[in-house]
């Protein structure tokens, strides 16, 4: 996906979690929010179960899916800026399947150029009974919360990420490690350590997957916690 330029952004304690999690989306780029980049992994996964959702599984038979097909061609390509256009058209003007799934791609997108009021308030239009797809527009609305400097609703829009996705072994912890990234900027130590605990005891594995010392985090969060 083509990227903007965006202007320079604060330093935060999440962006120390970039080298750890950049496996998760393939080491495409380096030293980036890693907020962004934890949404990209989650979209382009997003992008994939839609395509096979509505694309192939279900015919298109209506003109919004018509519509719809033409920005998903220009996403392919690389037009990001024309996709958008026409996604948000979809979104804002046509019904039904159609327009819930462009509301997905225009907030992804409007995430990407650095639109985060706006790409929440259409990730919030869209609702899914696809259980990894709803957990991943959830966990969109968090990283919009976090930019928006919203921490409270990034928490709860984590929490509401972590539930929805019913402990798949990849998103679920995924998601657990934003929870406790936000929890470390509001200094809620103890429940970052809660997190750390819950993701060595349930998902032991994902941690050398992803080369993340998750022990290493607890300790320091339990020392902080301590203080």
């Amino acid at each position: 996906m083509a990227k903007n330029n965006q202007p320079e952004e604060k330093a935060t304690g999440i962006d120390e979690l970039n080298d750890n999690l950049v496996s998760v989306t393939e080491k495409v780029q380096k030293n980036q929010k890693v907020i962004m980049w934890c949404t990209l992994g989650v979209a382009i996964v997003v992008a994939l179960v839609l395509a096979y959702v509505y694309l192939i599984h279900e015919p298109s038979k209506t003109k919004g899916n018509d519509e719809i097909g033409k920005a998903d061609l220009q996403l392919v390509i690389g037009n990001d800026s024309t996709a958008l256009v026409q996604y948000l058209n979809v979104a804002d003007n046509m019904g039904g399947d159609a327009a819930n799934r462009a509301a997905l791609q225009s907030a992804c997108l409007l995430y990407d150029k650095g639109d985060y009021q706006k790409a929440l308030e259409y990730a919030r239009k869209f609702s899914s009974n696809e259980t990894v797809i709803a957990a991943a527009a959830l966990s969109l609305e968090g990283d919009c919360y976090v930019n928006l400097d919203n921490l409270d609703a990034a928490v709860k829009a984590f929490k509401s990420a972590i539930s929805k996705s019913d402990k798949n072994t990849l998103y679920t912890p995924f998601f657990m490690m934003k929870l406790a990234r936000v929890y470390r900027e509001q200094k809620n130590y103890s429940g970052e350590a809660e997190v750390y605990e819950d993701i060595i005891k349930n998902y032991p594995q994902y941690g050398d997957s992803y080369g993340i010392d998750v022990e290493k985090l607890l300790a320091r969060a339990k020392a902080d916690a301590s203080k």
